[in-house]
């Protein structure tokens, strides 16, 4: 994963609206009008942040009968948490490193 991909993610997720109904798809499948019953946000809302997850490949529909229901896409999001555990752990070696500088001043 690039940053390139990795930024769009992490700005879909940045909004609290979009991380609320990536929480309630965690707990299932939902359709929007599902998700508007669960959280305070209108239908049309609602399915303008699936939108914006399903670009960025967190989320995807799935038709049932005549409903869409959208449901994570965990390769996605587990890609996600590696690469920031990777960017983490850089983190934690730089300032590592630091600490030896400090300690032997």
């Amino acid at each position: 994963m690039t940053t390139e991909t990795l930024v769009p993610v992490f700005a879909a997720l940045g909004d609290e609206t979009r991380w609320s109904i990536l929480a309630a798809l965690g707990e299932g499948d939902a359709s929007a009008s599902a998700l508007a019953e669960r959280l305070p946000v209108t239908r049309q809302a609602i399915a303008k942040h699936l939108a914006v997850l399903q670009v960025v490949g967190v989320v995807e529909p799935v038709r049932v009968g005549r409903e869409v229901r959208y449901r994570v896409i965990g390769s996605q999001l587990s890609e996600t948490a590696r690469r920031l555990e990777a960017i983490g752990a850089e983190w934690d070696r730089r300032l590592a490193a630091i600490k030896e500088i400090a300690e032997g001043l």
